[in-house]
């Protein structure tokens, strides 16, 4: 898995390796991806006590909604790739998905009952499946080859910060407002990426149109141009990329065995879970310009890698708790290197006019993996032990990096 560095590649950036790479586009894409994830990471984390409490719902309920929602997102992600594959296209799609997400977002704290939150909640996701092709192949757009690395590390930065804003802020207004009226400040974020996402498709208005494409998938265009073998390792990886909601479980439980009350370890588990997206935040910018050195098939690698040490702090527990904090920031690492590593290869490996198609297909190995390692992993957590849900998520890392280590994927000579 790796694409070779080629001045005639696909791409719209600077032949010359004169222009910034961090422009103001590149910038804007950054930063909306920080407002957004901060506000829709409110109401995520006041999500669990607005439907109990509030609503008088179920932990089942919120199991039911929180499914649907991700795999609606897988979905709209698939059937957003096409659109995106136009420039004209990509812009409306990303400025309006940012502006629904926001909006549905913060009216899930007008509902009154259950079902007004399931239709908001997945409302908001479909939109965040629907603009997350279009946003990277407007990146891909803005940013020059050589510095396709950086412009997604900070992007992905951007992301993983929000993360970390997101559940602070909300612990802040639950005391300040109260659970409700916590979800409302959801908006103000959520309008601020739409309008960083607005400034990002003005600047790539004055990159140029092209051609108008054709919605299709055009899978036999992403074969020829060489996506097809990457996707092996991809897969593999994402089928043991389990959700972070079961590692904040397994580290509140080896809290409570260390004697620690249920609530105290419930909050240390979650201000490490912040832990971690603030490393997965730094490791992004890290591993971008490494990317930008070598390729992403070695920083893909050493995402997988970090991630099978993690799980095996979690699976060899009890364990202290700067060994559950370290277990933390390396699936931190690993997500922070992976993540950047696929977007970068997508933008490497095609041109302009088949990238829409090939975020999108990332976009849906990486729901329909997550939903299915953490499925299979929660089972096994629960009916065997925790040890054997973690092995079993480690085993797909090893045979992720195995993978990415014996495929190469060089990027053939093209223009966009």
């Amino acid at each position: 898995m790796t694409a070779e560095s080629d001045p005639s590649a696909a791409g719209t950036g600077d032949p010359s390796g004169d222009e910034p790479w961090l422009s103001p586009g590149v910038g804007s894409i950054a930063a909306a991806s920080f407002f957004s994830d901060s506000g829709h990471e409110i109401a995520t984390s006041v999500l669990p006590s607005f439907l109990t409490s509030v609503l008088h719902g179920s932990a089942a309920s919120l199991g039911v909604i929180e499914g649907v929602s991700d795999a609606l997102t897988g979905v709209a992600k698939l059937i957003g790739g096409p659109l995106a594959n136009d420039p004209r296209r990509r812009r409306v799609m990303a400025t309006g998905g940012y502006l629904v997400t926001a909006v549905a977002t913060a009216a899930i704290g007008l509902a009154t009952a259950v079902w007004q939150v399931a239709i908001l909640r997945a409302l908001a996701w479909a939109s965040r499946g629907v603009r997350s092709p279009a946003r990277d192949a407007m990146l891909s757009s803005l940013a020059p080859r050589r510095a396709y690395g950086r412009a997604f590390g900070l992007e992905r930065a951007g992301d993983n910060l929000g993360a970390v804003v997101g559940p602070l802020a909300a612990a802040g207004l639950v005391a300040w407002l109260g659970i409700r009226p916590a979800i409302w400040f959801a908006l103000i974020p959520g309008v601020l990426a739409a309008i960083a996402i607005g400034f990002a498709a003005r600047e790539a208005r004055r990159h140029g149109d092209g051609v108008r494409q054709r919605v299709r998938f055009n899978l036999a265009g992403l074969r020829t141009a060489g996506l097809g073998r990457p996707l092996l390792p991809i897969v593999l990886f994402e089928c043991g990329n389990l959700a972070t909601t079961l590692l904040i479980l397994r580290a509140t439980q080896l809290f409570q065995g260390q004697g620690m009350t249920a609530t105290a370890a419930a909050s240390t588990a979650i201000l490490i879970y912040a832990a971690h997206n603030a490393v997965a935040a730094g490791v992004s910018i890290l591993g971008g310009r490494w990317i930008d050195r070598t390729g992403p098939r070695r920083e893909f690698a050493a995402g997988a890698l970090v991630y099978v040490l993690g799980y095996a702090v979690f699976a060899f527990g009890p364990t202290p708790w700067w060994a559950i904090l370290m277990a933390f920031a390396l699936a931190g690492a690993g997500i922070g290197f992976a993540e950047t590593a696929e977007s970068a290869l997508v933008a490497q490996i095609l041109p302009d006019h088949l990238r829409g198609s090939g975020f999108g297909v990332i976009g849906g190995v990486q729901a329909v993996g997550n939903i299915v390692g953490t499925v299979v992993a929660g089972i096994l957590y629960t009916t065997v032990s925790p040890t054997v849900g973690f092995l079993y998520a480690a085993a797909w890392m090893l045979l992720s990096f195995a993978g990415s280590i014996v495929l190469r994927v060089p990027v053939r000579s093209r223009r966009g």
